[in-house]
């Protein structure tokens, strides 16, 4: 596994625990509200970054090579609870289950960010019991999901299949922990999408509205946050279809 970003520790990435955080690269999706845009086209051919004096150091450009990883990992023993894994879109790596299987190996807890957007992916880590939390970026209602992505086309039956996957349990009656969540932009969204985005996740247990943060790694500089009164509507709103909805990063 290359790794293109390791936050050494997060109490914020993983709910309830004291975490590292994992960025892979490669993403099918170009969402232009994205805080970390530069590992869309994944990894590059620099050389890697080794470690300095036993740390990790983090490097923007550079990859870190998975045999210091777990070096790095074995240094957090009793420190760390688990580490989260997000991107990019991990679910595109094909050796992501073995990854994690090394990760789970050495008693830490995993939690994945994905964009719902491959259920095959999903399904095999949720029956395997690789993941211990997963987290699904809901983009937007239906009818806008293409244009927020960023893309000309997109099957939105893996979306809906991957929510399924989450509310329901898999076909083995697998479930695992999870939440849906939502960055709000002003420039995207507006009262009737959360009505879609409800309906779309209808009977799920968590959902998150995030309020978008400008970053100099964002590729459109002219997008902006929802003021608060908008997202207290969103989230009264898109109460009506979920059990707990909660925004995240309101003062």
């Amino acid at each position: 596994m290359v790794i293109q970003g390791l936050q050494k520790m997060t109490l914020l990435d993983y709910p309830g625990h004291v975490a590292c955080t994992v960025f892979l690269g490669g993403c099918d999706f170009r969402c232009q509200f994205c805080h970390n845009y530069e590992l869309v086209e994944g990894p590059d051919s620099r050389r890697p970054k080794e470690f300095q004096n036993g740390e990790v150091v983090i490097s923007s450009g550079h990859v870190i090579l998975e045999k210091d990883f777990f070096a790095f990992l074995s240094t957090r023993k009793n420190l760390l609870d688990g580490v989260a894994i997000t991107g990019g879109e991990p679910c595109l790596r094909h050796d992501l289950p073995d990854f994690i299987a090394k990760i789970r190996e050495k008693g830490f807890k995993v939690k994945l960010d994905t964009n719902g957007n491959h259920p095959e992916m999903l399904r095999s880590l949720i029956d395997q019991r690789l993941i211990n939390y997963v987290a699904v970026d809901i983009k937007n209602s239906p009818e806008k999901y293409t244009e927020t992505v960023g893309l000309g086309a997109l099957n939105l039956d893996y979306i809906r299949e991957s929510i399924g996957l989450l509310i329901n349990g898999t076909e083995k009656g697998r479930t695992v922990p999870y939440e849906f969540r939502t960055t709000v932009v002003n420039e995207y969204h507006e009262e009737k999408d959360f009505y879609g985005i409800g309906e779309l996740i209808r009977g799920a247990k968590n959902y998150y509205l995030q309020p978008f943060v400008d970053r100099d790694t964002v590729p459109d500089r002219n997008l902006t946050s929802p003021s608060k009164e908008k997202l207290l509507k969103y989230r009264e709103i898109a109460s009506g279809f979920v059990e707990n909805v909660e925004i995240r990063g309101l003062d």
